[in-house]
């Protein structure tokens, strides 16, 4: 049976910060709808110092941008972009629209069709994070949506050059230096200044995760992306500051990001505690990732491989790395994940920043129900259905308009009557049943 050598935060606490969240999103999300540009430029200017007459990036801003990287950062963005956009087309190669007869003169068929406009959100407020442009707008752009905006909060103080640059590279069409709650609400609600989009995607903190859990319906989203959370099952096959260093890697993110070990092996469980307080003494991020490992960091020791998987599919993690002697085991039989990393030489800042798998993933236990973003969530499969002949129409409304009585759907089954009577040249009386 288990056991726990670190626990994380309290579940009554986590709630309760949650709740603070939602009232704090629902207030803002109000304002907005109400006032539109005006509150977003004061939220703007309350949240991030920021004050522009328009948040939308010109020409000569994004020009500027570029002048800041050197030719190395502009080749580096470009060969991640370029494995992020080959990924993507596999991915959208292997969607096909189908047609098929499904009856003699009976025609259905799907068109897998893009959304017409994009939202992408690209958090960037404590660290500018430039992988969740190439994420969301090249897969957006494989997925042949023909409008995208973007919005990245300023870093220190102003328009983060990097993620400029990046945003830009992907292909944005329209590029604005807005963050939070107030980015991801103008775009969905739309204001004076920014048409509305279609979809939102793109990962972020507890606010704008509850932004867009708030949002939904009004517009799609691709999933509930918030803050980050990793999983790393060892066993004996690795040592413990193997273990500390993927776990703090990713606990840098911010304060309130879960980092769990899970481990077969007692010994290297304390070994990677040992590690984490060691690493923590010399990892400039160190402030932050004490803050996410002290709060929510956990050790959990388990009897087996069996067992593991049990917990991780429970746990449902946004990230799982799996540093076993046997990793492709855990690919087979586990169900419940964002993303697998699998094996030693891998680890999950690869697939954040250049290995060109998609890194807006589920967080919050969405890895039950769905998996990361990808070019199918930006495509609509939508169905369609023909009719060719006399004697199909008849055989087929036959059917239906007996199934319509069984419902007591008068109106429908006459949908079906009078294409039999039309046809078929069949007496069925208004309203009636085919016999």
């Amino acid at each position: 049976m288990a056991k726990w050598l670190k626990h994380g935060a309290e579940a009554e606490a986590i709630k309760s910060a949650d709740r603070k969240v939602r009232e704090t999103v629902e207030s803002i999300l109000a304002d907005i709808a109400e006032r539109g540009d005006a509150a977003v430029r004061e939220l703007s200017i309350r949240f991030d110092n920021l004050d522009r007459e328009s948040y939308r990036l010109t020409v000569e801003e994004i020009a500027t941008c570029y002048e800041q990287l050197s030719k190395r950062d502009i080749a580096d963005i470009a060969f991640a972009q370029e494995q992020v956009r080959n990924f993507a087309q596999h991915q959208r190669d292997s969607m096909h629209d189908v047609e098929v007869e499904t009856l003699p003169g009976v025609i259905l068929g799907h068109k897998n069709i893009p959304v017409s406009a994009a939202g992408c959100y690209v958090p960037g407020g404590k660290y500018p994070l430039l992988a969740s442009a190439h994420m969301s707008v090249i897969t957006a752009k494989v997925a042949g949506v023909p409008r995208i905006i973007t919005c990245a909060p300023p870093f220190n103080g102003k328009p983060a050059p990097a993620i400029v640059v990046a945003q830009h590279m992907a292909g944005a069409d329209e590029i604005y230096c807005l963050g939070g709650i107030q980015a991801v609400a103008a775009m969905a609600i739309g204001t004076e200044t920014i048409a509305p989009v279609d979809m939102l995607v793109g990962p972020g903190n507890a606010f704008v995760a509850e932004a867009k859990r708030q949002l939904f319906g009004r517009v799609g989203i691709d999933l509930f992306a918030g803050p980050t959370e990793t999983l790393v099952i060892a066993d004996d096959s690795v040592d413990g500051e193997l273990c500390a260093t993927d776990l703090l890697g990713q606990a840098e993110h911010g304060p309130d990001s879960p980092a769990i070990l899970l481990t077969t092996s007692e010994k290297l469980a304390i070994e990677t505690l040992a590690e984490i307080e060691r690493l923590l003494e010399i990892l400039p991020t160190a402030n932050i990732a004490r803050q996410s490992w002290d709060k929510f960091g956990e050790v959990i020791v388990a009897d087996s491989d069996e067992e593991m998987r049990d917990i991780a599919d429970k746990l449902a993690f946004e990230h799982v790395q799996v540093m076993t002697r046997n990793p492709d085991w855990f690919l087979q039989n586990l169900r419940n994940f964002g993303a697998l990393f699998l094996g030693p030489r891998t680890n999950v800042a690869y697939g954040d920043k250049v290995i060109g798998t998609n890194h807006t993933l589920p967080t919050k236990q969405a890895a039950r129900y769905t998996g990361g973003l990808w070019v199918g969530k930006f495509l609509k499969t939508c169905s369609y259905q023909k009719v060719l002949t006399d004697e199909a129409s008849t055989h087929v409304g036959e059917y239906c308009s007996r199934l319509c009585a069984l419902e007591g759907f008068a109106g429908h089954g006459e949908q079906a009557n009078i294409r039999v009577r039309r046809y078929g040249h069949k007496n069925v009386p208004y309203a009636g049943i085919v016999e």
